[in-house]
């Protein structure tokens, strides 16, 4: 019955995990490996004007929520000019005002964002009433109907008919009817409304989209008109030129609409610069910025939450479970004899100061040095109690020998030798010694060997930085390390190395 309770409770801590990873994953973007870095963008828009000298005001449009990027920070620079944010279905404006400005104004809008992982959002805003068809000036009334006729009788649908207008306007040996509609030139401005016109011969709804082209080191980038579509539940976006459907990676979604970029009040018309840069960024912190841009409070009952330099103890201390369980793996699955269970993680600890051949260079001569005075004491019929305190104050001079021999040397990590855990040391030392007394040489040996190998084995656990990232941003994660152990805890099988130990018993049980 007991078994059967510590499985339910193995795995219920294991979901617990799981499901406590897999949100802070989903909904944070929290990375599942070490290295993982994600591109950041960062936009600047730079608005200039000349302001009369009596009240100013400026409105620009800034994105709301592009498709297919996450909004990590948003900044609005300007000195002396109040700030207000204006937002409706589809479009965020910026309102600046200042009750006198004179002369050159210049503000600043910036924003970094990065690529968004989650699935894409259908537009499926309230579906906009069918237009009414134009009356065109002829003769180009007489080419566009030709060219609907033309293009309804080779489509589907409206996405399917508008792709099949947009092949057909941007071929490039265009026949008469489409010379005609093409003298404003393909890709303006002025073409893509007349492009809007046209679809509304066909009764297509259709809206202009000002998108920013994503490219590294710009400095002087522009806005450039794009093409939406409402097919009945959605807007499909629809690049003018090319004819292809949806928004591309490197295509970043200003505004919707058709009305002016920027409008001043109190000023000459504004000029508007963008500038574009791109750098890498480590997913947690991108994770972080998200955090707060969403007002998420889960980032703050988090460890990230803690000051730098507790963050980095704690870097160290959750790795402990990880070695203590390899130590009762090491026990209870191999068979491997050591002394105690926590001796060899702080050894292992200690490892990572010290490197790992130097350390178990350092470890082994400290207590062969040791335990030889050790057991000199032995002769002098000392109580327990003031034999330990000598062999602690035998130890610490020992480091502190060896490090002035390591200082002489120029050898940096002789030390690191003082940071070995002097007590644990202590103990290992008058442990090895009743060992010795009570059960002979080779048992003693075999002890300090199986403790090397532990503090080895768990010294390369608990430095890995893979497990070092998940443990330190999942440390939910220690509950599987927990179930693991409480699944172990009940282990009475065989070990490894018993059945290496009867491997001749166990051959001729075979041949019988």
């Amino acid at each position: 019955m007991t078994k059967h309770k510590i499985s339910i409770i193995a795995l219920v801590l294991t979901a617990i995990a799981l499901s406590l990873a897999y949100y802070k994953h989903k909904s944070l973007g929290l990375p599942l490996l070490s290295s993982q870095q994600s591109d950041v963008w960062t936009v600047e828009a730079k608005l200039q004007f000349k302001a009369n000298g009596g009240p100013a005001k400026a409105s620009f449009y800034v994105p709301r929520d592009p498709p297919g990027f996450v909004k990590l920070n948003e900044d609005f620079i300007s000195s002396n000019y109040g700030l207000a944010t204006e937002r409706d279905d589809v479009n965020q404006q910026a309102l600046w005002a200042v009750r006198r400005a004179k002369g050159k104004q210049v503000l600043y809008y910036r924003m970094e964002f990065t690529r968004d992982s989650s699935p894409y959002e259908r537009n499926t805003s309230p579906r906009p009433p069918y237009p009414s068809v134009p009356i065109y000036e002829e003769p180009l009334g007489s080419a566009v109907r030709a060219v609907l006729k033309d293009v309804r009788s080779h489509s589907a649908d409206i996405v399917t008919f508008t792709r099949e207008l947009l092949l057909r306007l941007n071929n490039p040996k265009p026949d008469q009817n489409i010379s005609l509609i093409n003298k404003t030139g393909r890709g303006s401005v002025e073409w893509v409304r007349q492009l809007i016109d046209i679809l509304a011969g066909a009764r297509i709804p259709a809206r202009i989209v000002y998108v920013l082209p994503l490219q590294d080191l710009v400095k002087h980038g522009t806005l450039v008109p794009w093409i939406e579509v409402h097919n009945d539940f959605e807007w499909v976006p629809f690049d003018p030129v090319s004819g292809q459907q949806g928004f591309r990676d490197d295509i970043l979604v200003w505004r919707t609409g058709d009305d002016p970029l920027v409008t001043i009040a109190g000023g000459q018309p504004a000029e508007v610069d963008f500038s574009i840069s791109r750098h890498a960024l480590s997913q947690v912190s991108i994770a972080e910025q998200w955090a707060r841009q969403t007002n998420s409070r889960l980032m703050d009952f988090s460890l990230f939450a803690l000051p730098v330099q507790t963050q980095n103890v704690y870097r160290i201390i959750l790795m402990v479970p990880l070695g203590a369980l390899v130590i009762v793996i090491l026990r209870n699955l191999v068979g491997l004899a050591t002394f105690g269970t926590f001796m060899p993680v702080l050894i292992a600890l200690a490892f990572r100061e010290t490197s790992l051949m130097w350390g178990v260079i350092l470890f082994t001569a400290l207590v062969i040095v040791g335990l030889t005075l050790r057991l000199y004491l032995e002769q002098l019929k000392l109580l327990l109690v003031p034999r330990l305190a000598a062999v602690l104050t035998i130890v610490i001079m020992l480091i502190a020998f060896f490090s002035i021999i390591s200082v002489q040397l120029e050898l940096e990590r002789g030390l690191s030798v003082a940071l070995f855990p002097v007590v644990i040391l202590a103990m290992t030392i008058e442990r090895m010694s009743i060992v010795l007394e009570e059960n002979g040489t080779q048992e003693a040996i075999k002890l300090g060997m199986g403790s090397m190998f532990s503090a080895i084995i768990g010294y390369l656990v608990m430095t890995n930085p893979q497990l070092g990232h998940i443990i330190f941003v999942f440390p939910e994660c220690l509950l599987i390390v927990l179930a693991i152990t409480l699944v172990l805890g009940r282990y009475t099988g065989y070990r490894l190395l018993e059945l290496w130990r009867f491997r001749s018993l166990i051959k001729e049980a075979d041949k019988i």
